[in-house]
């Protein structure tokens, strides 16, 4: 009986010394950073403390207590770790769902240029890229939502594939119908039936304005062909008409006449000086052909009184721009009617790139506003180029009108 309690109490001391190690080794799990390693290590401690034997009554409260109470700050670091991952992935599943909503906003635009293409598709990458910084969404919706955002995508770039590929038939399309008109132009360009061809030409040249664009380097080409042809028979109808001689020394002896009055005028301002200016302006420009060597020196001459009267007059600038433009149109018009029309065709794209460029700054000007409260001076010097930018685009939108008026007459 004696034998068998000093066994009983050796074995109690013995599962006494492993629980307390295993207590020891729970309580150091606390400073574990590993929140799952900790836990399943716990899991083995658990198993061990089970399998080990009991420990002398009077203690078996107090050490089980202090192994559960060891264990309760492992389990509640485990559950709020799984609790933070589920917020981390319903919040990575929100802004997953904002992304698949811009997406799909930007898809059902009705996109009309290639320009805008291409910025919509540098947004769009731009939205992938950060799609993939953004983590797990939770595991019932994971897939889903990488399959709405794929979908979306998959809609935009099968519409910018569609687009362009619409675009190069219209391309396409085009091309046929300027190569065509290029061949009428070859066709007519020997032709010595003045007026009649001078018809048809003109009218291929409208014709040629309504087609839309085609690739820059074919289009070159194509518009120089037919340039060429148009101006080899004006050039020929020109020289052909050339016996107006008498009527451009008429013409001379007024446009001198003229300048002599507006010297005067210059002179002795009296009255109402803009009121006859322009009126004599008017004069001077209803004025035919002067012969060709005398052409320089009275347009010198004309626009030196000009530049006087309007430097007494104190005219704008612009102003001062516009009417020696209009008063040069004729000297443009000589060189064959369709020099207008390129003129006009220079115009045009000067007045878009002017337009882009003010689109350009005022972009700028708001992200500026938006962004910064120190860009006050910067801002200050755009809106002044702004300002710049747009009157040139009034001068140039005033000079097409101009071009409209001449062919019209």
């Amino acid at each position: 009986m004696k034998l068998n309690n000093e066994a009983r109490e050796y074995d109690f001391k013995k599962n006494l010394e492993i629980k307390t190690r295993l207590c020891e080794a729970a309580e150091k799990l606390a400073d574990e950073s590993d929140v799952i390693s900790a836990f399943h290590q716990l899991q083995k401690l658990h198993q061990e403390y089970r399998e080990t034997g009991p420990v002398a009554k009077e203690l078996r409260e107090d050490m089980w207590a202090r192994f559960k109470a060891a264990s309760t700050v492992i389990n509640k670091r485990h559950q709020q770790h799984f609790e933070e991952l589920r917020a981390k992935e319903e919040d990575n599943l929100t802004k997953k769902t904002e992304l698949c909503e811009k997406v799909e906003n930007i898809a059902k635009d009705e996109i009309k240029n290639a320009g805008d293409w291409d910025k919509k598709t540098k947004e769009i990458i731009a939205i992938q890229a950060e799609w993939k910084t953004i983590g797990f969404a939770p595991q019932k919706m994971n897939v889903k939502i990488f399959e709405r955002f794929r979908a979306a995508c998959d809609d935009f770039f099968g519409k910018k594939a569609e687009f362009f590929k619409n675009m190069k038939q219209q391309f396409s399309e085009n091309i046929e119908k300027k190569k065509a008109l290029v061949e009428q132009a070859q066709a007519l360009q020997d032709s010595t039936d003045w007026k009649s061809t001078s018809d048809k030409l003109i009218a291929l040249q409208k014709e040629w304005k309504t087609i839309g664009m085609v690739p820059k380097k074919q289009g070159d080409k194509l518009w120089n062909d037919f340039l060429t042809a148009c101006n080899h028979f004006f050039d020929a109808r020109n020289n052909a008409n050339a016996g107006t001689r008498n009527e451009e020394r008429a013409n001379l002896e007024k446009k001198r006449d003229i300048i002599k009055q507006l010297e005067t005028l210059a002179d002795n301002p009296e009255g109402n000086v803009q009121e006859q200016a322009r009126e004599l302006i008017d004069q001077y420009n209803a004025v035919g052909h002067v012969p060709f060597k005398e052409k320089d020196n009275v347009y010198k001459e004309y626009h030196d009184i000009l530049d006087r009267l309007y430097k007494e007059l104190n005219v704008t600038t612009a102003r001062r721009r516009l009417d020696k433009f209009r008063n040069n149109l004729k000297n443009v018009a000589e060189k064959g009617s369709d020099a207008l029309d390129n003129e006009r065709a220079r115009l045009m794209r000067r007045y878009e790139s002017l337009k882009q460029e003010i689109q350009t700054y005022e972009n700028n000007i708001g992200f500026l506003s938006a962004s910064s409260k120190k860009g006050n001076s910067l801002i200050d010097e755009m809106n002044r180029k702004v300002q710049k930018l747009k009157d040139d685009m009034n001068l140039v939108r005033e000079k097409i009108k101009a071009i409209d008026a001449e062919n019209n007459e």
